[in-house]
């Protein structure tokens, strides 16, 4: 191995090299990288190293870990080393760790606090997980209406190290109401004598602490905006909800939206630091519940199973239209969660798209009978030949018009759609094709 094998890239050094080059990555690394490259390290080094940086530095690098292993470390630190950690991070990371902590450790936490940080902590971690409340920061910058442009630019000297962002700031009045909101870009370019009340946006867009986090998130990325200010009922800006977090918020709901699409529990590990223990009891429920779900499909069987032993070729295409009717529904499923997930459609389109999904799964449906003709031609006669292809046509049009109406109907119950996917609508689209299927046959070759 040359030298150059040993000296640590942007990802990050490997474990076991030297010391000289382990010393340098740590100095000049991102602290993104920096963090990613701890995470492979035992705790106690990684604790080695933490202690050896800045306060400042040390914060954004345990701060871009995992939350699994901010809190495994939190458990590793003395009390007053975790205290002086906690008070350097901003409001939402550290309400997000102290979420992950235990009750006992929870307690702890807030005893070595200073009152300020403790009282902000207890403020952000009451409310409800998933909201705009749940994802917000405290630390944003404030200015008074009455103020100059003069005045404004030294308030924001004074708060830019506490705050998350100052690109815009949020006039209130004296009940702390938002009433405005500015962009640092328009105070620099105003002259300094002039009123902020005079070039302030006076209709700034806002979201409740009960808004969903998914809803924050859109309205985000649709009104392109740095960072969201929250407010309570009563109008009173209490936090504001950053870029970064929404996008934070989004990739979670996104990643828990697939896990439902599989019929998946949703659960906060990773993949690779997930449990056997957390693995199998996120699956095993949804595993078992579609086992009855199948039953039906069996049940079938056996009620047609004259027909199936007069005609047992039959049975040959069996897996192919069922198959065939799940995936129609898969697709139609699918598409309809990511919709209803991005804010494309609401509720109340079901009735306008129903029928273009109809028109959409009919000609689907006789494309595919055309295809599976001249194989039931071959393999049974024209009489199953028929059977086959009405049931394709049939199928195809129940599984699509199940897997679109399954989402709209668990939105209508308060329940996530994303659940409507994959196993759940294929595990109804068989057992109606099952049915589907010998009952036309059984008419048809009778008579």
């Amino acid at each position: 191995m040359t030298e150059t094998d040993t000296l640590p890239n942007r990802a990050g050094p490997a474990p076991d090299a030297p010391p000289r080059d382990v010393a340098d990555f740590i100095e000049t690394a991102h602290h993104a990288d920096l963090a990613r490259w701890l995470k492979d390290l035992p705790r106690t080094q990684v604790w080695r190293h933490l202690a050896g940086l800045g306060p400042e530095r040390r914060v954004r690098v345990f701060t871009n870990m995992d939350l699994d292993s901010q809190a495994e470390l939190a458990r590793d630190m003395a009390p007053a080393d975790l205290a002086a950690l906690v008070s350097g991070m901003g409001g939402d990371d550290r309400v997000d760790l102290y979420n992950r902590l235990t009750p006992e450790e929870q307690a702890q936490l807030l005893r070595d606090l200073p009152a300020e940080d403790r009282a902000d902590i207890s403020r952000l971690a009451a409310h409800a997980e998933g909201t705009a409340g749940a994802i917000m920061t405290s630390g944003y910058a404030t200015l008074g209406a009455e103020m100059t442009v003069r005045e404004a630019i030294a308030a924001l000297r004074v708060a830019a190290p506490a705050s998350e962002t100052i690109y815009r700031s949020y006039i209130l009045d004296d009940a702390a109401r938002l009433i405005g909101s500015i962009r640092l870009h328009e105070l620099i370019l105003a002259d300094e004598a002039t009123p902020v009340a005079a070039i302030m946006d006076r209709h700034p867009v806002s979201v409740s602490v009960d808004t969903d986090q998914e809803e924050t998130a859109r309205m985000i990325a649709h009104y392109d905006l740095l960072a969201l200010p929250v407010v309570d009922a009563g109008g009173r800006l209490v936090g504001i909800v950053t870029h970064d977090d929404a996008a934070d918020a989004m990739d979670a709901e996104t990643t828990e939206d697939f896990q439902r699409i599989s019929t998946v529990l949703p659960f906060k590990h990773n993949m690779r630091e997930a449990g056997i223990g957390v693995l199998y009891s996120r699956r095993i429920v949804w595993l078992a519940l579609l086992v009855f779900g199948n039953l039906f499909s069996g049940a079938g069987i056996a009620y047609f199973e004259e027909t199936i032993l007069a005609y047992v070729s039959l049975v040959f295409f069996l897996p192919l239209l069922i198959d065939s009717s799940g995936n129609a529904g898969s697709q139609s499923a699918t598409l309809m969660v990511r919709a209803l997930a991005t804010g494309d459609v609401v509720l109340k389109d079901w009735g306008a798209l129903i029928g273009r999904e109809l028109l959409v799964a009919a000609l689907l449906g006789a494309t595919m009978a055309i295809v599976v003709l001249p194989v039931g031609i071959a393999r049974g006669g024209a009489d199953v030949a028929w059977v086959v292809g009405l049931t394709m046509f049939l199928v195809v049009i129940v599984g699509s018009l199940v897997g679109m109406s399954l989402p709209f109907l668990l939105s209508r119950l308060r329940l996530d759609p994303a659940t409507a996917s994959g196993p759940l609508v294929t595990t109804i689209s068989d057992a109606v094709g099952v049915i589907v299927y010998f009952s036309i046959a059984t008419l048809v070759l009778s008579l």
